[in-house]
């Protein structure tokens, strides 16, 4: 295997140095420089004899963020596979992170030989995600199996009402129950759905997932 050239942009010290220490025990990967921010690591690129195979990106970083970064970097390395290695594990900061194109996506919760590995598999032309990032996408890009089909006919009938902006006694009217009855279908219909608001089952009305 020919060596993999890293670097790291990554604002925490330890971690930098944890890295840092770690990749220079492995063989074959070697790592070209290590750089607190997107601005700081641009600068010293005219000065790297060769460019990178693989960038560790964090994404909370001094100056602009790492996802800002991306672009800039893929421009000045096309060849370039980024890897983003970040605390941040939300939705849209997965999604824009792939969409600006990085191409993998790991917690720094990752072991350092899982990190490793990542390196290696993304150097090979493959993707390599966390496992609970990895969830998050399959979970995404699954086909959406809507609430109706997990709400009771008489509970879509309700979140109807509701949307439709219905008092509950004209929910109740329209429905021929008692107001009670629609207050217990409510309480049934926010746990099903894991909500606690009407706003929010308006929002997932609208959304698409009711």
């Amino acid at each position: 295997m020919n060596p993999i050239r890293l670097a790291i942009i990554e604002d925490e010290v330890l971690i930098q140095e944890s890295l840092k220490t770690f990749f220079d025990s492995v063989a074959h990967i070697v790592c070209l420089t290590v750089s607190a921010s997107v601005e700081d690591f641009l600068k010293k690129l005219p000065e790297l004899e060769i460019l990178p195979d693989v960038l560790l990106l964090d994404i909370n970083l001094l100056g602009m963020t790492g996802i800002e970064g991306i672009p800039l970097l893929l421009h000045e390395m096309p060849e370039v596979d980024i890897i983003m290695l970040t605390t941040f594990e939300d939705n849209d900061s997965i999604f824009k992170a792939l969409c600006a194109g990085a191409c993998s996506y790991l917690s720094k919760k990752t072991p350092l030989k899982k990190i490793q590995e990542a390196v290696e598999v993304v150097r090979e032309g493959g993707s390599y995600m966390s496992p609970s990032i990895a969830r998050k996408i399959v979970t995404h890009y699954a086909p959406k199996t809507t609430r109706q089909n997990v709400l009771s006919p008489r509970e879509a009938d309700v979140v109807k009402g509701i949307v439709a902006g219905k008092s509950y006694k004209m929910i109740a009217d329209d429905l021929f129950v008692s107001i009670n009855t629609v207050r217990t279908h409510i309480k049934n219909i926010y746990k099903t759905l894991g909500i606690n608001s009407k706003a929010e089952l308006i929002k997932k009305s609208y959304d698409g997932e009711v």
